[in-house]
Formats: C-alpha cells, structure tokens, sequence
C-alpha cells in the first residue's frame, strides 16, 4: 500500500507525523512523506523518503498574500488564529501542482495530513481516496479552520465542496483527559517523542545533584526570533539553585547561556533528557507541552501564541502546569515564584504523572497503523 504523510513547514509538524509514518515504512507500506523544501532533511533524517511540494517557507505564506501583497500580523487573537489558517490555506494551494505531478507515478493509497495541512484533505478528494487528519499536538483552533475554508473557498469549489471536508479518519495525540470540550469522535494514538538525535553523553540520562529544569523556546530559535525571549526565561529560572538544560538549536546555544552557571546548552534529545528533570518551563509549545505531559514532568508556560492559551489553560486546570502570559506577568519574581511552587509541591509532579500514565494507555502507532490500512482498504 501506498501511503503519503503531508506536514506542515516546520520542524514540529515533521515530529509528530514520524512514529506513524515509521510504523507504515516498518510494516512494509511505500511511505513518502511531503513538506517544504527545508524540510527535506528533517524527513530525511528520519530515514523516510521526502517529498517537496514548495520552495518557499511557511514564513513566505504568511507575510504575503496570493497577489504577492504584504500582511500585518494581527493582535487581535481569535483573527490571529484565523490569520495563520490562511496562511496554511496558501500553502495547501501551492502544494497542489507537485502533489499532483507525484501522483502521476506515484498515486497514494491514502493520505495522512497534519492537522493544519489542508492540502492533504485537497488532494485526497481530488484522488478519491481516504483523508487522515494527524493532530500535531494538543489541538489547533476551530477559528484556523474558518481561515482556511476562506482562503480555499475556490480550490474547495472545484472539488464541488462548499467548506473543509470532515477526515475518514483522525488521529489524536492529545490524552482524552485535556481534548477541549466538544471534541468530536476520533481514534487515539500514543505520543511518542520525535525529534533528531545525537550522540548520548552520561549527564543526559543521570540525575545530578541539583534539581534540573529544562528551558526552551522551540526548534525555531535563531538571532531573528524567540532568542532574546529564550535567554530572558533562562536569566529568570537562574535565579534558582538548580541546574539548567536549554534545549535550542546549536548555533545559539552560546548566545542563550551566556554568563549563566550550571547551564548546558544546544540542541537537545528531549526525551533522554526529559525524564531526568524536575520541571519545563517553556514557551507553551505543542510539541514541548505534549513531551512533557508524556514523561510525567510539570511545566511553566508562557504561550507565544494564541492557540497554546487554550492547550495551556486546560493542562494548568488539570493540575499539572501553571501558566503566565509573556509580557504582562513574566517577570523575574512572578516565574521564579511560579517554579518554586511546581517544584515544592508535589500535588503537581503526581498529577502529571498520572497523565503521563494516560498517554502511555493510547494505542500504538502500530495499531493505529492497522486502522488506517483498513480504512484504505475498503
């Protein structure tokens, strides 16, 4: 059987795609797996065949509209949300052409699309065979949705639809105790951490003597974005006694440290290292939050954006998390206090144990894989 994931235009929208895509690749399907053009050697990294569908960057989508024109960010957070649905739906458009060239020696059995990719639900309409919808992480905002079915209202036109198709089937990573109200059906999987590897050093999977907090602001980290906010929680939580691991790309894990003591820095295998820390305290990431629900760690998060407030509030409601908001109540007192309080308390490392103990019950990848190969089957 032939089977194509699409993800989005990130590191973390390959991530989450990988541990299905493998189980197919391992269970002797044809996988391919389609993304941008920097995307390419994230996949391949995995050892999966990849497939580009555009040169440009996510970035490219959201800055201009189709005319070429240049966008302004909104503040407003309900049309941010359905500003970054646009911006997916852009990239959807402009994956068509190469989807349908690989189709023409290459026809899918069946399609797996990450939560935000649209294109995948486009193309497999256009084939006529089985659309997967694949959450990325603890789920994405309704409001991105009407953003794309707005911005995608001619291509789904063609294909004689009037809005976004409901998936044959979709896949969810978050643990049933925190999927938002309302929730439709859907078949859960387990989520396993993903991410590139490196060579393993003793420290990575032993504790020290100090208490160790992992910070991080994600894989997107460079000297253009997010670096100054990573090097400011980083001077925050180093007002504690404990030791710091920030998890970021090599090339700025200098600048992040700088001056700090009893800091590693670099990139990171977060899930070797994960297990040994006593709390994250992060940017609200999907990726980062749905890691640290998987290895039972409580978290601080500071959402950068406005679709993490949602994920972020209902794991602070289940009792495994607190939250600040990034520029209005991140100070240095208010997360230290906040860090003392999640490491102090142990009310908060045994509820995110007991969620931990949640995702590990999911079925596997490999028995989702099973319904999948159904569902084309048929």
């Amino acid at each position: 059987m032939r089977i194509l994931f699409l993800a989005g235009g990130s590191p973390a929208t390959v991530f989450a795609l990988i541990p299905l895509a493998t189980a197919a690749r391992n269970a002797g399907h044809e996988t391919f797996v389609a993304s941008t053009e920097a995307m390419m050697p994230v996949v391949a990294g995995f050892g999966l065949p990849a497939v580009p569908v555009t040169f440009l960057g996510m970035l490219d989508f959201l800055a201009k509209n189709r005319d070429g024109e240049p966008l302004e960010w909104p503040t407003d957070p309900v049309e941010h949300m359905a500003f970054i649905g646009r911006g997916f739906g852009r990239l959807a458009a402009a994956s068509q052409p190469a989807l349908l060239r690989l189709a023409e020696s290459w026809r899918p059995d069946v399609v797996v699309g990450g939560m935000l990719s649209f294109g995948a639900a486009l193309f497999a309409r256009y084939l006529g065979v089985p659309w997967v919808r694949h959450t990325w992480d603890s789920g994405e905002p309704p409001e991105s949705d009407r953003g794309a079915e707005q911005e995608l209202a001619l291509e789904l036109a063609g294909l004689g639809l009037g809005g976004l198709p409901d998936p044959d089937l979709f896949v969810e990573l978050c643990p049933p105790s925190l999927r938002p109200p309302g929730a439709g059906p859907a078949q859960q999987m387990r989520y396993i951490p993903c991410a590139p590897q490196r060579r393993l050093e003793p420290w990575m999977y032993t504790k020290g003597d100090r208490r160790r907090v992992m910070v991080t602001a994600g894989a997107r980290v460079n000297r253009e974005q997010y670096l100054d906010f990573l090097r400011g929680l980083a001077e925050k939580v180093a007002k504690l006694d404990v030791e710091i691991v920030i998890a970021t790309p090599d090339e700025v894990a200098a600048d992040a440290a700088a001056g700090l003591d009893r800091v590693r820095a670099g990139w990171m295998p977060l899930n070797v290292i994960g297990p040994t820390c006593d709390l994250f305290v992060h940017h609200a990431g999907g990726g980062t939050s749905l890691m640290g629900m998987s290895m039972g760690v409580p978290q601080l998060l500071m959402p950068n954006m406005a679709a993490s407030i949602g994920p972020s509030e209902r794991l602070t409601d289940y009792g495994a998390a607190l939250m600040l908001t990034p520029g209005e109540e991140d100070g240095v007192e208010e997360v230290v206090s906040r860090c003392r309080e999640l490491l102090d308390n142990p009310s908060y490392t045994n509820r995110a144990r007991e969620l931990a103990a949640e995702i590990q019950a999911q079925p596997l990848p490999t028995e989702v894989l099973e319904t999948v190969v159904e569902l084309a089957g048929r």
